[in-house]
């Protein structure tokens, strides 16, 4: 069975909208896109890179899909553009004729089943950038096997968060931790299981 792998650019206080550019998201309110530039580095680029280089899967949600499919498809001789170009991306979408930048598949009306079916498919396995839907989701039907955060030092005060009020408790093993110069903390997680509660007692 092949493995999930959730990816996420984060700022300290949990915010996960519009990293990317100034642009991004604006349409929602948000001011403060392009968050994740001014801390780029060549050592975070260098983990991204290598997370990209084999062959892999994509699961989406729909939106991140839609501003994937307005870039990426224009980026040329960059070998992570090679890849997601040509990864079959898996999108939740309630309109999956409109799924034009390929090769893509929907996850049909029952999401969570859909992504039992593709998890037990012969193929690589599946990276998840983005999206605070998804994210909660396979962590409480147990489909995701790792989470990696891309933790920023920058607080943004508001925007959407990784995980929203609501998220069904659950515990996360820590099984990897490094730094950059910039100083993005980049945290690897594994699931463990429910929450626990105890006393220092």
């Amino acid at each position: 069975m092949r493995k999930i792998k959730i990816i996420e650019h984060i700022s300290l206080d949990g915010i996960i909208q519009g990293p990317g550019s100034p642009d991004e998201d604006t349409e929602n309110g948000f001011t403060l896109g392009g968050w994740s530039a001014p801390y780029r580095d060549p050592a975070a680029g260098k983990i991204v890179m290598d997370m990209h280089s084999q062959s892999f899967d994509l699961l989406l949600g729909r939106k991140t899909y839609d501003i994937w499919a307005n870039y990426w498809p224009g980026v040329s001789g960059n070998p992570i553009a090679d890849g997601i170009n040509a990864a079959t991306k898996y999108v939740a979408t309630h309109r999956p004729e409109s799924l034009a930048w390929g090769p893509a598949k929907d996850l049909g009306k029952d999401i969570v089943k859909g992504i039992r079916n593709i998890k037990t498919e012969d193929r690589p396995d599946i990276l998840l950038w983005g999206s605070s839907t998804l994210t909660p989701l396979l962590l409480e039907h147990e489909l995701a096997d790792e989470v990696m955060l891309f933790i920023y030092p920058v607080l943004l005060g508001k925007g959407k968060k990784f995980f929203a009020d609501g998220t069904a408790p659950r515990a996360l093993e820590l099984v990897g931790s490094q730094s950059v110069p910039s100083g993005i903390v980049i945290n690897t997680f594994r699931p463990a299981g429910p929450a626990k509660t105890g006393s220092y007692t």
